[in-house]
């Protein structure tokens, strides 16, 4: 492979034993020193007998990756390329312990593990089971303004996934702190406070263990908790792993929870030969999961820990360079919320020493564009997709990523990428074809679950005759027929007419239009007839019947099994239940079935001459010559001062408390032992947290471009609250500008 360390990367390769925590920037080839390290540990005679170099990742897709380079560096120096070292996810060594002593945490050795897509099934049954058994668990927390309908619309259209989010939150963090539902039980009966949201995430955690003990199964999650429960219960099998593994080197530690820190710190042991590589400017999951990247903070300041950096980067110009060394400036100086200001810290990027194997790209200031323009949602794309038309023909052989905030804002992307028929690959939860054709999928379950909706009916014909839409003669047509059909206020009269009560044939349209008409009368009830079969022939009768070219029908078998699991792991769920799976998979909420890019390596040198559009969160470990940034709004990426509106806190609950973060808070006061604090604190923190995390997420969309940058923003969908241009944004601007002048 060739490998040349740079000084920074020989002084970590010096490394024999003891701590050791590395700094690594974006592109400092971590991946390849970590890799370089482990294989100098084997050749270097430090193992004996079975022992092994524990390399411990993220996610699959890196410790692939791992594994090719190790087995490669083994291979130049004549070892056996498979010997002497193994590569793993957290999970998959959680798993492997607790799979070696199952009996010791209270499993038979027959326990499955379900995974992110099960457990989501799982519990969103038990929490709409929760919500049908306390209709008013909600009215705490209501605003007041709420009345009449409104009131019942969020009580039933918005209440539920609330609900779900506080739960899923809730049970996590229980999870990370070691709590079984026994455990939180016993800490509500000992507090003299009540804490409806800690009960309410407490019934669900309850009910969503028992749901899985029912099935025989674990999540990921408990494989974490038993794992540990198995390293604390038995010293004598924590000290053979211990002689099995004498050095445990770990990548992207800043990513790692508190139970996770404390396993590794368990099998590396009294006397540990423990490397910890990552980077905290890169943390940018600590909203979705417990991650801390405090603690890789507080391991380089631990006693006993030596503490290295790789500054080095040869992946962007120093133009890029600079512009992501000053918003680590700005936001450890001038950030105008105190608590937000570590969220950026030093070490800076350094561009490669003199004769390096991976020079910096060349620069020019032409190559950084921070748009100032305010665009429209809609304006922003336009924009955005007119700027790849002009570029790409003369590009065919670079690579171009186009990075947005959100999955949704990637999916309107990627719409006028195909009205403009320009190429492009999507890295979002779904496809822009998985989601017509589960949302046309949807729909027609909608109607035929609910039969006597003249609103359903109408949209099932919008599918059956989406063709139409292409063509204005056709067009016309197609939206009379919807509107007539939305008008039919007894839709009987119109599928099974009675002698003398025929609404088609009352109506006074042209012959054509009363044709497809009567078509679609005969469908719907062949439809109607079918939908006594199980749902997946019942899915499969419907693409039939709607779709013909063969990437839709493909799409409509892989869709017809998911529903075929989701309607096997939850036996009393009807067509209403399995038509919203379809809908989380079209409003493009949840990964489609299958094994993802992110999980077994996406390349975007295979993809040269075609758009990837991608969010920031699945962007990070990828490079791009070219690199759009979107959306750099106060809403995406908000300050933490007051004025600011963040997701989690929804305008329809009183105060707009963020009761994701009461939950957790109330559970982290009542495991210390400690008074749970005033209303509105965990908020407030949930805020600076969220825009440190956004400030680290920008960080990363910035060191994804190698040679050229281009950042917009918009003004949101507000209609009055019209969002500005993001605080650090306008700092990078402001710094370009004079950048510009002095050069």
């Amino acid at each position: 492979m060739g490998f040349k360390p740079r000084p920074a990367q020989q002084r970590v390769l010096a490394y024999r034993g003891g701590k050791l925590g590395v700094s690594a920037v974006p592109g400092s080839g971590k991946t390849h020193t970590l890799s370089y390290l482990a294989a100098q540990l084997i050749a270097g005679g430090q193992l004996h007998g079975d022992q092994e170099v524990l390399i411990v990742t993220l996610v699959n897709a890196a410790a692939n990756n791992f594994k090719q380079r190790v087995r490669a560096f083994l291979d130049e120096r004549g070892l056996l390329p498979h010997v002497g070292y193994r590569v793993c996810t957290l999970h998959s060594l959680a798993h492997d312990i607790v799979r070696q002593r199952p009996g010791l945490v209270g499993l038979s050795d027959g326990f499955v593990i379900v995974d992110e897509r099960a457990a989501e099934l799982i519990l969103d049954d038990v929490v709409r089971s929760w919500v049908r058994s306390h209709p008013h668990a909600c009215d705490p927390f209501l605003s007041a303004s709420l009345e009449g309908n409104k009131r019942e619309w969020v009580r039933r259209e918005r209440w539920p996934d609330l609900v779900k989010r506080v739960a899923k939150n809730f049970i996590k963090r229980a999870k990370d702190l070691c709590l079984t539902p026994e455990d939180v039980a016993a800490h509500l009966g000992a507090s003299a406070a009540e804490l409806p949201l800690v009960m309410l995430g407490y019934a669900v955690y309850d009910d969503y263990r028992r749901a899985l003990a029912y099935r025989g199964a674990l999540d990921f999650d408990d494989l974490i908790r038993l794992a540990h429960k198995a390293l604390m219960g038995d010293p004598d099998f924590l000290e053979r792993l211990q002689q099995r593994w004498p050095f445990v080197l770990e990548d992207e530690a800043q990513d790692s929870s508190q139970l996770q820190e404390a396993i590794l710190r368990l099998l590396a042991g009294p006397r540990p030969n423990w490397v910890r590589v990552g980077d905290p400017n890169q943390a940018i999951y600590e909203t979705f999961t417990t991650a801390d990247p405090q603690l890789l903070r507080d391991f380089l300041r631990e006693q006993g820990v030596t503490a290295l950096t790789l500054p080095n980067s040869g992946r962007s110009t120093q133009s890029v360079i600079a512009l992501a060394n000053h918003l680590i400036d700005w936001t450890h100086k001038d950030h105008p919320h105190e608590g937000v200001r570590g969220a950026l810290t030093p070490p800076h990027i350094e561009p490669t020493p003199p004769g390096d194997p991976q020079p910096n790209p060349p620069d020019g200031l032409s190559n950084v564009r921070l748009v100032e323009k305010s665009y429209s949602p809609e304006g922003e794309v336009k924009a955005i997709a007119q700027s790849l038309e002009r570029w790409l023909p003369k590009h065919a052989r670079a690579t171009v990523a186009v990075l947005a905030p959100r999955n949704k804002r990637g999916e309107h992307l990627c719409e006028a990428l195909d009205k403009r028929h320009i190429e492009h690959v999507e890295l979002l939860q779904s496809t822009v074809s998985t989601r017509h054709t589960a949302g046309a999928l949807c729909n027609l379950l909608n109607a035929l679950a609910d039969p006597k909706s003249p609103r359903k009916l109408a949209t099932a014909f919008c599918v059956w005759r989406r063709a139409d839409r292409d063509q204005e003669q056709d067009h016309a047509r197609l939206k009379r027929g919807t509107k007539l059909l939305r008008a039919c206020r007894q839709v009987e009269t119109y599928l099974w007419p009675q002698l003398g009560d025929d609404w088609l044939e009352a109506l006074e349209v042209e012959d054509d239009l009363r044709a497809q008409l009567k078509a679609f009368r005969a469908l719907v009830r062949r439809l109607q007839a079918a939908a006594l079969l199980p749902v997946d022939q019942l899915l499969l009768t419907l693409a039939a019947d709607v779709f013909f070219e063969p990437a839709e029908l493909a799409l409509s078998y892989k869709l017809a099994l998911l529903l075929r699991r989701a309607a096997i792991a939850n036996p009393d769920w009807r067509l209403p239940e399995l038509s919203q799976e379809l809908r989380v998979v079209a409003t493009n909420e949840r990964k489609f079935l299958g094994v993802g890019d992110d999980e077994t390596g996406f390349d975007p040198e295979k993809y040269r001459g075609t758009v990837v559009v991608t969010t920031l969160h699945r962007a990070k470990g990828l490079e791009w010559d070219r690199v759009y940034l979107m959306s750099l709004n106060s809403y995406d990426f908000p300050s933490a001062l007051p004025y600011d509106r963040y997701l989690s806190e929804k305008w329809w609950v009183r105060d707009e408390l963020n009761l994701e973060a009461e939950v957790l808070s109330q559970l982290q006061a009542l495991c210390d032992g400690t008074e749970v604090e005033e209303e509105g604190k965990a908020g407030e923190r949930a805020r600076v947290d969220y825009a440190a995390e956004r400030l680290r997420l920008l960080y990363v969309g910035i060191t994804r471009a190698k040679k050229e940058l281009i950042a917009t923003w918009n003004t949101g969908r507000g209609g009055h609250d019209k969002k500005t241009p993001a605080l650090p944004f306008v700092a990078l601007q402001t710094f370009w500008e004079d950048h510009e002048a002095a050069a």
